[in-house]
């Protein structure tokens, strides 16, 4: 496993994908907290906080994580190399979080520069350090547990086409229904418990839960079972891809 996940970020910093990747993310954030006006502008917004910036990683994410994990296994289905996978001295499961472990550390990598803009909101509020450090440690958890479900679904997306352009687009539908979808669907509902209910089974119910700051069992609990059910279904793809 050790292996595949140095396999994996080697090939993302030995070619322009890490750094797109990282820089995207960086201007694409950075452009829309700092430069664009419109309801992401952090002066435009008037207080010294960092909640649209957490309004906004989701986003961004649910088409950059896609775009890395899109070749994990279709560029191996379309090379004909998906049998090696079978043959390695190390099993499926190993393979498959190895290449989890890849991307996750990239886009935990491209989150790490953001801490810059934690300073200069506090820098910026009319008391100076008055920020609520427990909503940022908070979102910063709740995007890191996102980062894994899109993951997940990405590897998954990429299993079933050895077209890397279908894989992507997979998953970003995958992705927006599970994040976005029940949402929706709850806003169609009259209020009550079915409408909670449903809102709830997406991921940006949890995501805010933990964004508040409070880390609640449930939502722990969602992200990682959610995560690992998606690579059930990636190894169990696999398998299916190899009979």
């Amino acid at each position: 496993m050790l292996a595949i996940f140095k396999r994996e970020i080697q090939s993302f910093f030995t070619s322009p994908i890490g750094y797109l990747v990282i820089g995207l993310f960086l201007a694409l954030n950075g452009l829309f907290l700092w430069v664009f006006e419109g309801p992401f502008n952090i002066f435009d917004y008037g207080f010294a906080d960092l909640s649209n910036f957490f309004l906004l990683a989701p986003w961004v994410f649910l088409f950059l994580i896609p775009a890395i994990t899109m070749k994990s296994f279709s560029e191996e289905k379309k090379l004909g190399t998906l049998e090696l996978l079978f043959i390695k001295p190390i099993g499926l499961w190993q393979t498959v979080f190895g290449k989890f472990l890849g991307t996750f550390v990239l886009a935990l990598i491209a989150l790490i520069p953001t801490l810059l803009y934690v300073y200069s909101v506090s820098q910026l509020g009319t008391t100076v350090g008055n920020l609520d450090l427990g909503l940022v440690v908070g979102s910063y958890f709740g995007t890191l547990f996102l980062i894994g479900c899109y993951t997940a679904i990405g590897l998954f997306a990429s299993t079933l086409s050895e077209n890397q352009i279908v894989a992507f687009i997979i998953a970003i539908l995958i992705c927006f229904a599970l994040f976005y979808g029940f949402e929706g669907a709850a806003a169609l509902l009259e209020a009550g418990t079915v409408s909670v209910f449903v809102q709830q089974l997406g991921m940006k119910s949890h995501f805010e839960s933990i964004a508040r700051g409070v880390l609640d069992t449930r939502d722990l609990v969602y992200f990682i079972s959610l995560t690992a059910f998606f690579l059930f279904l990636t190894v169990v793809q696999l398998k299916n891809a190899n009979r």
